[in-house]
């Protein structure tokens, strides 16, 4: 019971702190609306090969993306954030495990991540998308299992950084690749046949083919089927939360 209760606290504790910053809430809904508007616009002419849909269209479900992939590695920030504060020594003491404090912070902004995606849903009128009630149920556990690797991944460099710089900096470089090798902005096949194979390894990947899927329903053709994507997804998953549990055991 303690462990469930320590998780359930610190799961508590990242949506409050998220819920409590006006500014975060603001920028998402600018930032997807700037994607969506302002990039997808001026990219109209790569709508060429893209099966007779709109590029606003197909880019849609890669700013879902997106937005869960920025906002997931971001909450890494929250270990530098109570190492800097003292909570993190008053967090490691507690009578938890350090595996039920990374799983409490993890599920925090997992939760925390998958709302400002859900905002970006706000915008499909925008773009000539029906998203129904059923479509955005289907599309929210999808969302929630892309949020457990990459909120894990942020909190594994969190917990190897010492400064708030040194978290922007590494964060960035592993964002940018993440997010431009995924298919979010352009199909795979629009790729060089290296760079293709790069993606493989991508696991943003398999989340946006899986949302586009969904969210386009027959609008568009995935890459793989629906349950190769979510099994790719979940095994990096449970990959990045072992590693990160490991890594965050030694933090001092």
């Amino acid at each position: 019971m303690s462990e469930a209760r320590g998780i359930y606290t610190l799961w508590l504790r990242e949506v409050k702190r998220y819920t409590r910053e006006k500014s975060r809430l603001i920028s998402s809904f600018i930032q997807p609306l700037l994607w969506l508007i302002i990039f997808g616009s001026g990219m109209r002419f790569a709508s060429t090969g893209l099966a007779g849909i709109s590029y606003q269209v197909f880019i849609f479900p890669g700013i879902v993306g997106q937005t869960l992939l920025f906002t997931s590695m971001f909450m890494g920030i929250s270990v530098i954030w109570d190492r800097e504060f003292g909570f993190l020594k008053e967090i490691l003491v507690a009578p938890i495990s350090r595996v039920s404090v990374f799983v409490g912070k993890m599920f925090g902004g997992s939760t925390d991540a998958v709302i400002q995606g859900s905002f970006v849903f706000v915008f499909s009128f925008l773009v000539s998308i029906h998203v129904d009630i059923t479509t955005f149920l289907f599309s929210l556990p999808v969302m929630l299992l892309i949020t457990f690797g990459m909120v894990s991944i942020g909190l594994t460099i969190a917990s190897l950084m010492e400064s708030l710089e040194s978290f922007g900096v590494i964060q960035t470089f592993v964002n940018l690749p993440l997010f431009f090798l995924s298919g979010a902005l352009f199909p795979l096949s629009f790729f060089p046949q290296w760079l293709a194979w790069v993606s493989i390894v991508d696991p943003l990947t398999y989340g946006v083919d899986a949302l586009r899927f969904i969210i386009l329903r027959g609008m568009w053709i995935p890459i793989h089927p629906l349950y190769f994507d979510l099994l790719a997804v979940a095994a990096f998953d449970l990959g990045m939360i072992a590693v990160g549990t490991l890594i965050f055991g030694r933090t001092r």
